[in-house]
């Protein structure tokens, strides 16, 4: 491995004249997506290490959402043709003679999913499922079994990752707001609030502005006038929310294409548009720290369903964000830190072809090289174990 120490020396975001920031929350259709295949990721984890005792090659990320078709209306609407998903990817289906219920495993890690994460949804009536997972192909197979034998997993990707920390203040005010706003407690107090939620934050030198879409649940509003009040209490949320993480300006607009006069706002039956407005498909929402930076460092990968053994499109993601937070954390005279890293196909998955470590301090860089190195290969060990975590819901990568 080629490890690369170098100074961050372009200008911080968080001092720049403008900085961008989204995030799309849990009822997204692009988040559902994500969501659905690291669910299916995960219940295949656990199904295959029970009945093997290691984990089978699987890769299930390549679901897409088609939206329904519904007539939302104050008091409660209805859905007219139900959101069509389709679950896609490659999964060992048979091993020694024993057959694995793939496409079962699927739809019910689906349905749970949608129950148990969009209140307002009945995963029976208002959602139909498809699934089209396959076997994988002979060499990428290969290299996995291979990586049994071994007892080194082997990346099945030439691929990169990358990853920052900390988040600056418009990124805490754009994720935590989404992450309140769809807080399960807060549901039980406010139905009517529902999980299609996205938030754009944009910084032009001290003032923050956070637009919100918040799609209402229909069933939950009488009529325009107490929507303009939930409306409002959703503004209010937000905006406690974003004072606790920010002193700068902040003014914050929710739902800004509705017409109050004429009554066309955002409701809808089951609290996302995936019931007719929207489509949605993996890859296309969050990065693996919850975030859609343009400002920064980003991978295009799809990281949701790949698995997690061998995949480094998924675990060199998650681990450049680790490596980045822990110099962090751990050098208090490093302010901030950004990780780079590559890997070879068929090549241990914890020995990658290069990182590149970029840190900005004030300090001499050379005196905090040695305990770099030590984060780095710390990191890199422990990504044996980021499967498990993935499979608790330690961690997320949408």
């Amino acid at each position: 491995m080629k490890l690369k120490v170098t100074p961050l020396d372009t200008q911080p975001v968080y001092r720049a004249e403008i900085e961008i920031v989204e995030r799309k929350g849990l009822g997204h259709p692009d988040t559902i997506c994500d969501a659905l295949a690291e669910k299916l990721s995960a219940e295949l984890c656990r199904f295959y290490h029970e009945k093997f005792g290691f984990v089978l090659h699987h890769n299930v990320d390549k679901n897409l959402l088609v939206g329904g078709s519904a007539v939302p209306a104050f008091g409660g609407g209805e859905v007219k043709e139900p959101i069509e998903i389709f679950l896609s990817g490659r999964a060992i289906k048979e091993y020694k003679g024993v057959k694995i219920p793939v496409d079962e495993i699927a739809v019910e890690s689906a349905k749970e999913w949608l129950k148990e994460n969009i209140h307002a949804i009945d995963p029976e009536r208002h959602v139909r499922i498809h699934t089209y997972i396959r076997p994988g192909s002979v060499d990428l197979v290969d290299i996995y079994m291979r990586q049994l034998k071994e007892g080194v997993p082997l990346s099945n990707d030439t691929s990169f990752g990358v990853g920052y920390a900390p988040f600056d203040d418009l990124e805490n005010v754009v994720y935590h707001i989404e992450k309140r706003l769809n807080d399960r407690e807060l549901k039980k107090n406010h139905p009517e609030i529902g999980e299609d939620i996205k938030v754009m934050g944009v910084r032009v030198g001290e003032k923050i502005k956070i637009t919100i879409a918040c799609a209402f649940v229909d069933r939950f509003v009488k009529d325009v006038n107490d929507y303009v009040e939930k409306r409002e209490n959703v503004r209010k949320i937000a905006y406690d929310v974003a004072r606790s993480f920010t002193d700068r300006e902040v003014e914050i607009d929710i739902n800004t294409g509705d017409d109050i006069e004429n009554a066309n706002v955002y409701i809808t039956v089951t609290g996302t548009s995936a019931e007719a407005g929207d489509d949605g498909e993996v890859g296309r929402g969050n990065r693996v720290n919850g975030l859609i930076t343009p400002y920064r460092p980003m991978s295009l990968e799809a990281a949701a369903g790949k698995n997690p053994i061998t995949h480094v499109g998924k675990l060199y993601n998650i681990t450049a964000n680790e490596i980045a937070a822990t110099v962090v954390k751990e050098i208090p005279e490093i302010e901030e830190a950004y990780c780079y890293m590559v890997s070879q196909i068929g090549k241990p998955v914890n020995q990658p072809l290069a990182v590149d470590v970029k840190v900005r301090t004030s300090d001499n860089l050379e005196a905090f090289r040695p305990k770099i190195e030590v984060i780095v290969n710390e990191c890199l060990s422990e990504m044996k174990n980021t499967w498990k975590k993935l499979v608790e819901g330690k961690i997320t990568v949408y």
